[in-house]
């Protein structure tokens, strides 16, 4: 049981160790701060997710929802709602496949074009700062890790 008399002090607790040593606590706390810093260096009304999409429909255009949901790592009802997002701001334009009425195919809008130019443009320079206290060779080393890291646990969803 809490002693309730204790008076509460100004600093904050430090998390225990058994939260600092598990991987997804730190994932987390990489995650945070990626959102927090993107917002103020790259765009704060484009998200990562948008920005992904649009990367990706710049690389595949008249791919539809379905397969570039896949590319980009989100689930079709996300998808569905970034593609409605990115569409109403004008930045995509989604087409009825001819084939079959269900599929929707995106295209990148001039305005798209431009959005994602500049905001990439910023965001190479964001993926620069952030990996800036290692020297190039270690950060390709990190990149893989991570990838690796990413790959492993998308596996682990497949088969628990």
């Amino acid at each position: 049981m809490a002693d309730e008399t204790a008076t509460p002090t100004s600093t904050p607790p430090r998390p225990p160790v058994a939260l600092t040593a598990a991987p997804g606590y730190q994932v987390r706390r990489l995650y945070q701060a990626y959102l927090a810093i993107w917002i103020r260096a790259v765009d704060p009304t484009l998200t990562g997710p948008q920005f992904a999409v649009l990367q990706t429909v710049e690389a595949a255009p008249g791919h539809d929802q379905r397969s570039l949901a896949s590319a980009v790592a989100l689930d079709t009802s996300t998808m569905a709602d970034v593609a409605r997002r990115l569409e109403t701001r004008g930045l995509i334009v989604r087409r009825t496949a001819a084939d079959d009425g269900r599929r929707k195919l995106l295209y990148l809008t001039e305005e798209g074009e431009r959005t994602l130019r500049d905001a990439n443009t910023r965001a190479r320079l964001l993926d620069q700062r952030l990996l800036e206290p290692f020297g190039e060779e270690r950060r390709e080393e990190i990149t893989h890790l991570l990838t690796s890291l990413a790959d492993h646990w998308e596996g682990l969803t497949e088969n628990p």
